[in-house]
């Protein structure tokens, strides 16, 4: 008997794949036939769900913007996306970080944690990540009383980094970067680097006599003293409910410290501090709104640190006509 050559025995093995394949093939739709309809849906829903919370935790994260600090760059409702590998994304939400050897740059376009924020809970903080996540930033839980979300996170530009320190003159801030003697305005540096971003502001410099001399003088109020009649002088005719508080936060502060103890070697050094600026120690960060004169940022919470950034912003995609890159 001969026995079978090279080809027969090629012809069987093919023969025998094919037999297998089409075999399997008809007991995955038999199987996909005697499906539940609706586990079928579930299961598809739960894959695409994981697939969404993979990317939002460790990729990219959709995020809409609650304010207006941050005009003309970013409006309020825009919908944007945060690169977050870039930094080290999360471990879980809310719970670790993965390290990453880039860290926040000046004029970085950065999403962090609010430190003015107050949680309700670690379950409450995991459930509302994860369905803001789930639904692309349209649907949020954490709400205050009037409905509004409250900013668990907030998007600013980094306008400082380790050995920093920053100043404000009349509006414009001026900054001495590490290892440097002079001060050097902001708008110069940014234009000397070809950084193209518009820092929005409410008024000119000519406007921040009155201003401050307003601050002044609300100061004295909040003592219970009668402000010198200079100061409600020089500040008359100034609509100061247009502008935002902080604008003469320090100028009221400055009061402050005069008028409650002025002899006081520790109101004499605060108020040092206060006029020499803000210093960013190493491993934080100085958030700065671009709307200048209309941002709750660094100036009232401080710099902050690193491991509480947990982004970049990278794209805007909503609504169409905003579409775009984040400078």
């Amino acid at each position: 008997m001969e026995r079978p050559d090279f080809f027969d025995r090629l012809q069987g093995v093919t023969e025998a794949c094919l037999t297998w394949r089409k075999r399997r093939k008809r007991i995955k739709k038999e199987k996909l036939r005697a499906k539940n309809p609706v586990l079928d849906w579930l299961e598809a829903f739960l894959w695409a769900a994981g697939v969404v919370l993979l990317i939002n935790q460790y990729l990219f994260q959709a995020y809409q913007i609650p304010s207006g600090s941050m005009i003309d760059t970013l409006l309020i409702g825009d919908r944007v996306f945060v690169n977050k590998i870039v930094y080290g994304p999360e471990v879980l939400p809310g719970i670790g970080k993965l390290p990453s050897p880039v860290k926040p740059r000046r004029n970085d376009v950065i999403i962090f944690e609010n430190p003015s924020y107050i949680s309700r809970g670690t379950a409450f903080d995991v459930a509302q990540r994860i369905i803001y996540m789930l639904t692309l930033s349209f649907v949020d839980i954490d709400k205050d009383e009037t409905g509004d979300p409250r900013p668990h996170f907030l998007i600013k530009r980094a306008a400082g980094v380790g050995g920093d320190t920053f100043r404000i003159d009349r509006g414009d801030m001026l900054a001495r970067f590490a290892g440097e003697e002079r001060w050097v305005p902001e708008a110069a540096y940014d234009q000397a680097r070809g950084w193209t971003h518009r820092l929005s502001r409410l008024m000119s410099a000519e406007g921040y006599p009155a201003l401050g001399a307003a601050g002044r003088a609300q100061a004295y109020s909040e003592l219970a003293l009668r402000p010198p009649e200079a100061l409600l002088d020089a500040a008359s005719g100034l609509d100061t409910q247009r502008y935002p508080d902080f604008l003469y936060h320090e100028e009221k502060r400055l009061a402050l410290l005069h008028a409650a103890a002025p002899h006081d070697p520790r109101s004499r050094s605060l108020l040092a501090r206060l006029r020499q600026g803000w210093y960013v120690p190493e491993s934080r960060i100085l958030p700065l709104g671009d709307n200048r004169d209309n941002s709750r940022d660094g100036r009232y919470f401080g710099p902050v640190k690193l491991n509480k950034v947990l982004g970049k912003g990278a794209f805007k995609y909503w609504p169409l006509r905003r579409i775009g890159v984040i400078r």
